[in-house]
């Protein structure tokens, strides 16, 4: 026969070894904007997916936001040819990070440079600064610390993502409109929709 203490401890190792358990910590508040370590771009950060847990990025600052013959830069670098000829500025970069078992962020990060996609982890120790791990090939890796910006300057996209003057969401992560109800029927247009029955 087993007693107490001997279930208690085959209780907690099962837990402890079950992926994304209960016993797992929430990562910090990771959103705001952030200028990058080598002070090229700044970054908006803010919850994302359908439950808003995941962490989405946006370029809304450029240092250089012209090319060489001065015009707008465009992403002409990204495997997807249907979006090389967007700009630069205000494309999504951090690709809906989830949260993981040591209280971060990870998932995919997308490089404009470089038209590549690589693993990353983001987490906020401190309120003011995000910490950026990325890695190549799974082993390559280097960090870098972002640094939290509360002020706006001239050429900075302010307005909401996906509205006009804000970022934009790549389309698996643009907001989906909301599903009809079954069985309810669209209101005619210029009209208020009617008000519920009283019991």
């Amino acid at each position: 026969m087993i007693d107490r203490s001997t279930l208690a401890a085959l209780a907690g190792l099962t837990l402890a070894t079950l992926p994304g358990s209960a016993l797992a910590a929430t990562p910090n508040d990771a959103t705001g904007t952030y200028l990058t370590e080598d002070g090229r771009a700044r970054i908006r950060v803010e919850k994302c997916g359908p439950q808003n847990t995941n962490l989405c990025g946006y370029v809304v600052w450029l240092k250089v936001p012209l090319n060489d013959k001065g015009q707008p830069r465009v992403d002409f670098k990204n495997p997807d040819t249907k979006k090389q000829a967007r700009p630069s500025l205000g494309h999504q970069l951090i690709m809906g990070l989830k949260p993981d078992a040591d209280a971060r962020y990870a998932g995919k990060i997308y490089n404009a440079d470089e038209g590549k996609f690589y693993d990353v982890t983001m987490w906020a120790d401190q309120p003011t600064e995000l910490s950026v791990r990325g890695c190549m090939l799974g082993f390559l890796c280097g960090s870098q610390t972002w640094s939290k910006v509360n002020d706006v300057v001239p050429g900075q996209l302010t307005a909401a993502t996906n509205q006009p003057g804000g970022p934009r969401s790549d389309a698996e992560w643009a907001p989906k409109p909301a599903a009809p109800k079954p069985g309810a029927k669209p209101a005619a247009p210029g009209t208020a929709p009617a008000a519920p029955a009283a019991e």
